[in-house]
């Protein structure tokens, strides 16, 4: 018997036995501390709203009628929130990911 045809029948008696999708779903629980991470990343996403909101109001309280200042005022309103809009969007672009991810 030729190697070729030994492996090609190898495989097919193999054939049923190979699991043909694989289906794993994130366990909650099978990781101690599970549920002190999610409340350490809430708390990091609180901290960062709260400091956008600060620079929010840094970046108005320096648009005096210094011409410098103006523009880092503004160019911190802008950082300020963009981080906002990342911060509280990122459970949602984090489930976008996941889903696209099963996709694949």
């Amino acid at each position: 018997m030729s190697t070729l045809i030994l492996a090609v029948e190898t495989a097919t008696a193999l054939g049923p036995l190979l699991p043909m999708q694989v289906d794993i779903n994130p366990n909650d629980s099978g990781l101690p501390g599970i549920a002190q991470l999610r409340t350490i990343v809430g708390a990091v996403m609180t901290i960062g709203l709260i400091l956008s909101v600060l620079a929010i109001v840094w970046g108005f309280g320096a648009n005096s009628s210094n011409p410098h200042l103006a523009g880092r005022g503004k160019i911190g309103v802008l950082v300020s929130c963009g981080a906002a809009v990342i911060c509280g969007a990122s459970v949602t672009l984090i489930n976008f990911f996941w889903d696209v991810g099963q996709q694949v």
